[in-house]
């Protein structure tokens, strides 16, 4: 296992700030778009849709929350810690921003099939980074990314259940988080994290809305 100096880059502090910003903004929408969702689904939605807001709910407010809290941490044991829980929560965010969506196409078989694969995926990659951390990195990259677009093998059943609206923010939401991807591995680039994070933030904000069109789509 490397030590973290040899896997976490150092930032200066103007960098460290400008990550901090925004991940506090990251966080304090997320905040309020999440009570509003559940509010919405608790008085309007279906139970499968107020089970699907909750999941995506926790799986979007705890990764920025953990990252927040990893990217600004000090260098020190925790921050070894908080990587493994932050590099594990982007597979759970991955997978929590899905089930709303498969949900809406249940009880298709291939659509179930996929909602259980992707969890499946999920739990094996907090297992790699939280037992092996620093080892696999690469692999965990082209993990997010598939898992990410596993979806598109889906098309024509979730064209069937989402709204064209629905349908589009998907796929906007996932090319940002793509292009954010160059910038995550542009390592020698100044701000280079806080631009990644920056995509991350505006990628979760319209996948937010995409959420949120589908389970107004639920209760009409």
């Amino acid at each position: 296992m490397k030590p973290i100096h040899e896997l976490v880059r150092r930032y200066d502090i103007g960098e460290i700030i400008a990550d901090g910003i925004v991940h506090g903004v990251g966080v304090v929408a997320a905040l309020i778009a999440v009570t509003a969702l559940i509010f919405y689904a608790t008085v309007w939605g279906t139970s499968g849709a107020l089970a699907a807001s909750w999941i995506y709910g926790l799986g979007l407010v705890a990764s920025l929350c953990i990252s927040f809290a990893y990217n600004i941490w000090p260098h020190s044991p925790a921050k070894w810690v908080l990587r493994r829980l932050d590099h594990s929560a982007i597979f759970i965010l991955i997978a929590a921003t899905y089930t709303p969506f498969l949900v809406a196409a249940l009880p298709d078989r291939l659509v179930l099939a996929n909602l259980v694969g992707i969890w499946c995926v999920a739990g094996f990659g907090v297992a790699l980074k939280c037992l092996w951390p620093g080892r696999f990195d690469k692999l965990a990259i082209l993990l997010y990314l598939a898992m990410g677009w596993s979806g598109a093998a889906l098309y024509s059943r979730l064209y069937d259940a989402l709204s064209v609206a629905t349908m589009v923010l998907i796929l906007t939401g996932g090319i940002i988080y793509t292009a954010g991807v160059i910038f995550h591995l542009w390592e020698k680039l100044r701000f280079q994290n806080a631009i990644w994070h920056g995509f991350v933030v505006t990628a979760a904000a319209v996948h937010y809305a995409a959420v949120l069109t589908c389970v107004v789509g639920f209760s009409t």
